[in-house]
């Protein structure tokens, strides 16, 4: 059960009149893989190194177990997909002083979001899925953070980049606005001296419309960009889309380009469902 809001604030209180105290940190985990989460895990030294800076109360993936504490920056995986998942971020904004949605599912809604394209919600999967669906207790829809609280900083990706999220602790520890890198995925390709796998090979590549942070993984191995990291800042998706209709994409095909882990995401949303009407 959701602590009252008189005891959120009550905590917040005492957690603004620690003395000299290290700052604390929260990671919850909401609908997801956990695969955000494991890139602190696998961070290695750089974790040990933030465990010496700040206090890790709640990390349940790690060990440590205190969902209802107060915290100086929680961050936040997975998307909102059931009604206990709705109360719970609000008991976890109030008992933040930072939030950070972590990932492609805490920002854009993740793989899970596909259901939102049901016409039944989650009704018809679960059916389909479990023995005895009748026990699933689930939203229609699975949507980002950011739909339900006010959320401070958004990092992108799936998984996320563990540069950036250790990038962002030191910054708002030292009260310093984060700063990410909202260049095109196409731009750190260039940077690598890639060869441009949609000019020199005709693959359909999403690099042009994605948000950069991978570290152009895909393109490096001569693959297309899935746009992981989710849609770049001012997308043209209408013009790469009638490139890769150029390339010979049937329109259900082009679609498809959007309707993946970031399909939730509104500029993606808007370009599938485009496709789509004439598929």
């Amino acid at each position: 059960m959701p602590v009252t809001s008189r005891n959120q604030t009550t905590a917040l209180e005492r957690l603004n009149a620690r003395e000299n105290a290290r700052p604390r940190v929260a990671v919850h985990k909401f609908s997801s893989c956990d695969g955000c989460q494991l890139a602190f895990i696998n961070a290695g030294e750089a974790l040990l190194e933030l465990a010496q800076l700040v206090e890790i109360v709640h990390f349940a993936e790690a060990g440590p177990m205190d969902p209802e504490a107060a915290v100086d920056i929680a961050f936040v995986e997975g998307s909102i997909s059931t009604p206990e998942e709705a109360e719970r971020i609000q008991a976890v904004r109030s008992n933040s002083r930072f939030l950070v949605s972590l990932g492609a599912c805490a920002t854009s809604g993740g793989l899970q979001a596909l259901r939102n394209f049901n016409a039944d919600g989650a009704t018809g999967w679960t059916e389909a899925v479990y023995a005895q669906p009748e026990f699933i207790n689930s939203l229609d829809t699975a949507t980002p953070v950011a739909e339900h609280v006010k959320v401070d900083l958004e990092l992108w990706g799936c998984p996320v980049n563990a540069r950036q999220v250790f990038q962002a602790v030191r910054q708002l520890l030292f009260g310093v606005a984060p700063v990410v890198d909202k260049d095109k995925l196409c731009v750190e390709c260039k940077r690598q001296q890639h060869v441009c796998v949609l000019v020199a090979r005709g693959i359909p590549c999403m690099g042009p419309v994605t948000h950069t942070g991978c570290g152009a993984l895909c393109p490096a191995f001569g693959r297309d960009c899935y746009a992981c990291f989710g849609p770049a800042e001012n997308p043209n998706t209408a013009s790469l889309s009638r490139r890769f209709e150029g390339l010979g994409l049937l329109p259900e095909a082009v679609a498809q380009r959007f309707h993946f882990i970031n399909s939730h995401a509104p500029a993606f949303r808007a370009e599938w469902l485009a496709w789509k009407e004439r598929s």
